[in-house]
């Protein structure tokens, strides 16, 4: 049996109410510093011992929403900027959102540091692709409409729908579209240029 996809809340004992972080095995403090807060610009906000660890230090960014990404490191860990193997129970990428109208701004400082990226356009999202210093696959992702955080599931919910009714195998403009204006809202367009939608990894 093919699975629900509603924005509704399922009938399970009980319902999260938001992220409130993630945590990754990182390298060491000065490349991890020097990626997250220094070229993605999210601030350093807590740095102390791991409480399970007190010889790991464990560095808190936000990542621009006062939502939180951690990272254990230790100064002996070189970085590895090889592609990462992913596995189950593995992270396959972190993905950020950024500002429509800085997308070639994002562009060119991803260029002068020295870090290739691939840009698609996802449907929902236009979207960079580029690798961390330790390979890790990080998607800087522009909204393509303007949705209110409290609605995204809904929005993306109802997309689906109208997917399914069009017989389209993926989400497209025209799904977001009829999703958010039966939802009541008027359908606001970010400006991103054009892209492949094709299927791709990073340079």
């Amino acid at each position: 049996m093919e699975p629900d996809v509603t924005a509704e809340r399922p009938d399970s004992p009980f319902h999260t109410v938001g992220t409130d972080h993630i945590t990754v095995i990182g390298s060491n403090v000065a490349d991890t510093i020097e990626y997250y807060r220094d070229l993605l610009g999210m601030p350093l906000v807590l740095r102390q011992p791991n409480l399970d660890q007190p010889e790991v230090t464990h560095l808190f960014f936000d990542t621009g929403d006062g939502r939180i990404l951690t990272f254990f490191v230790t100064d002996d860990r070189p970085s590895n900027p090889n592609p990462q193997r992913t596995g189950l129970g593995q992270v396959h990428h972190l993905a950020f959102t950024i500002e429509a109208e800085r997308l070639e701004e994002i562009k060119a400082a991803l260029d002068d540091a020295g870090y290739g990226y691939n840009e698609f356009d996802r449907g929902a999202f236009h979207s960079l692709y580029t690798r961390d210093h330790n390979g890790l696959t990080i998607e800087l992702a522009v909204d393509k409409y303007e949705i209110p955080d409290d609605r995204r599931g809904e929005v993306f919910a109802r997309a689906q729908q109208a997917r399914v009714e069009a017989g389209a195998e993926y989400v497209d403009d025209e799904h977001m579209e009829d999703a958010i204006e039966a939802l009541g809202m008027e359908v606001v367009r970010n400006e991103t240029p054009d892209a492949d939608s094709g299927v791709g990894g990073v340079e």
